[in-house]
């Protein structure tokens, strides 16, 4: 992808002209310091997009989602954290109904809310807390208020996850801003993981959709934490053309421009879920290199960022690069493994540790100090064509087993 003029900026879903956002606790949470409703408005409607988990058992939320969307249109997200709304009894009257509430509130039609859910599955969930909390989030709504709702999507996340940039497109200054969630039940198509993004770029719907499924594809779809499919991944877009550019409805410099700050944002949420994964000390790339095609190179990085043996090798700063070679091997895409090259590096240092499918020398001490930066790339040259692509994830932890075996309580 060309490069294009992209600046960084503040104030994440809210940058974008036009849209509100707020976060409150309500309830679905004990604790009540943290927030656990949060609600986004834009002043006027909005372009919709959206891509959901694969997952067969899908949560109330994504069902009525796909339903609300079919007409590519949407006003506002409301979502809670602390209770997933998945085979919970009477979940999806309550998906349903919590639209209705939100709409009634805010004086929209149901049908252009999404709603989301994240938390235990199978907990029972109650309409009577949205009841409560919709008028209190509905009041704290603000043009400054993306903080807030980043912190009322979170579960076990430490971090908030929240980005915004500015480009051109169509003539005019456009802005486009995200918050996230994500830390574990990470895996591909997609994760156990929310991103909502805003945008004030003008463009046609079935483009802004086909923008979307194309990103995630080396984005979303690219990061493992722990190898669980979670049943309630959401990535939703608005885009409400409050920038007054020239509509994007196809090709050309202005949906280039579109998808290169599209791809900024969804990198930099990528790159903090699996910094923020349960338990994890250190962020890893598998970069591929040599590919016969890019299906071929994303299947292999992610089958090597997925695997267990070598997440806990990074962990434990043991350069045991046959893990990776194997993961290598047993991944599911067609091409040969009897020329394959594999590499660690991290910052400006990097050690060889296999030529052509064999071992090779290597400076023991150097490689353990490679693996105990923050950020480890493992490098995979495959030797049989030019294409390439990046898989993204962490090692895995004792404390991985701690936050998970007592998730509930």
């Amino acid at each position: 992808m060309k490069k294009y003029e992209l600046t960084y900026i503040e104030n994440g879903v809210c940058a974008p002209r036009g849209f509100k956002a707020a976060g409150i606790h309500c309830g679905f949470r004990k604790n009540i310091k943290k927030n656990d409703l949060s609600l986004i408005v834009s002043d006027v409607m909005c372009n919709a997009a959206a891509v959901f988990t694969q997952n067969k058992l899908k949560g109330a939320p994504v069902l009525v989602n796909r339903e609300h969307l079919k007409d590519g249109k949407a006003r506002a997200i409301i979502c809670n954290s602390g209770n997933a709304n998945t085979c919970a009894p009477g979940g999806l009257e309550i998906a349903y109904g919590t639209c209705r509430l939100t709409a009634e509130a805010l004086g929209i039609n149901e049908n252009d809310v999404i709603v989301c859910s994240t938390g235990v599955i199978g907990s029972p969930i109650y309409l009577e807390t949205f009841e409560n909390g919709i008028p209190k989030v509905i009041k704290k709504l603000s043009y400054k208020g993306s903080n807030a709702a980043a912190r009322g999507i979170m579960t076990t996340d430490k971090a908030v996850k929240e980005v915004a940039v500015s480009f051109k497109a169509g003539g005019k200054i456009c802005r486009m801003g995200a918050i996230a969630k994500g830390s574990g039940m990470i895996n591909p198509n997609m994760a156990t993981m929310l991103c909502f993004i805003t945008t004030d770029a003008a463009i046609d719907q079935e483009v802004l959709q086909s923008a979307l499924s194309a990103d995630i594809k080396d984005s979303f779809n690219q990061i493992s934490i722990d190898g669980d499919t979670s049943t309630n991944d959401t990535v939703a877009i608005m885009a409400n053309g409050l920038a007054c550019n020239a509509p994007i409805t196809g090709s050309g410099e202005d949906l280039e421009a579109f998808r290169a700050a599209l791809r900024a944002i969804s990198s930099y949420i990528c790159h903090h879920i699996v910094k923020d994964g349960e338990g994890a000390s250190k962020i890893l790339k598998c970069m591929v290199s040599g590919a016969p095609n890019k299906d071929v190179a994303r299947g292999v990085s992610l089958t090597v960022i997925q695997s267990d043996l070598v997440k806990t090798s990074v962990f434990g700063e043991d350069a045991n690069w046959g893990r990776v070679l194997v993961a290598v091997g047993y991944s599911d895409k067609d091409f040969e493994v009897e020329n394959i090259d594999i590499a660690l590096a991290a910052g400006k240092s990097r050690v060889d540790v296999c030529k052509h499918s064999v071992a090779c020398l290597f400076d023991e001490d150097m490689a353990k100090k490679i693996l105990s930066q923050k950020e480890v790339h493992i490098l995979i040259d495959l030797n049989q064509g030019d294409a390439g692509a990046i898989a993204y994830g962490c090692d895995m932890t004792l404390d991985y087993v701690r936050v998970n075996a007592r998730y509930r309580t």
